[in-house]
């Protein structure tokens, strides 16, 4: 990429994170590349739709999710503890952008979506925790990470979506009370 066209490539991604942390991830586009100081075709060019926006904006995401789940397997806290700390995180991420959680829970099981990669980088990172868990015997006997996932994504999206602040834990502490061998 042209050393200009990576300028205009960054100034859109940063201009996006701040529009869609201000409005949602349904804010217009055209409203970000004004605001990056560049033309709607520039962004386009870069961008062919809002999920290649969003799905660039998620590369960081991903990799602090990875990141979390090395994190969480190396506490070996209690499974509990371990499965509130590592869903509060992974929702900390997905709903840094209004709107997103929804799109994430719609990416993850449609291979067409420009999200499905980053997806299943997350879904992989939560695969490694409810395995290691399992290995452990904390785990309820068949608990699938796929199935755990939606579960956590969808506390999410009624995160995000609501019009009033709401508390996610006790919907992770139903979640992880459903899983965790009593």
């Amino acid at each position: 990429m042209r050393a200009d066209a990576r300028r205009n490539y960054e100034k859109i991604l940063a201009t996006a994170r701040v529009v869609f942390t201000e409005r949602g991830t349904d804010s217009s586009l055209d409203e970000i590349a004004k605001r990056a100081g560049v033309g709607p075709g520039t962004l386009y060019r870069h961008f062919p739709t809002r999920e290649a926006l969003v799905d660039a904006l998620m590369q960081d995401w991903t990799d602090r999710v990875a990141s979390d789940a090395d994190a969480a397997i190396a506490t070996d806290a209690p499974a509990p503890a371990m499965l509130l700390d590592w869903f509060e995180h992974f929702i900390e991420h997905i709903t840094l952008h209004r709107g997103a959680a929804t799109k994430i829970c719609a990416a993850m099981d449609d291979p067409a979506s420009p999200m499905y990669r980053k997806c299943r980088v997350m879904g992989e990172a939560n695969r490694r925790v409810i395995e290691h868990l399992d290995e452990r015997g904390e785990l309820r006997p068949g608990v699938d990470p796929a199935n755990v996932m939606r579960l956590v994504s969808g506390v999410a999206s009624v995160a995000d979506t609501s019009r009033a602040a709401i508390e996610v834990r006790p919907m992770l502490e139903v979640v992880v009370d459903g899983i965790v061998r009593a």
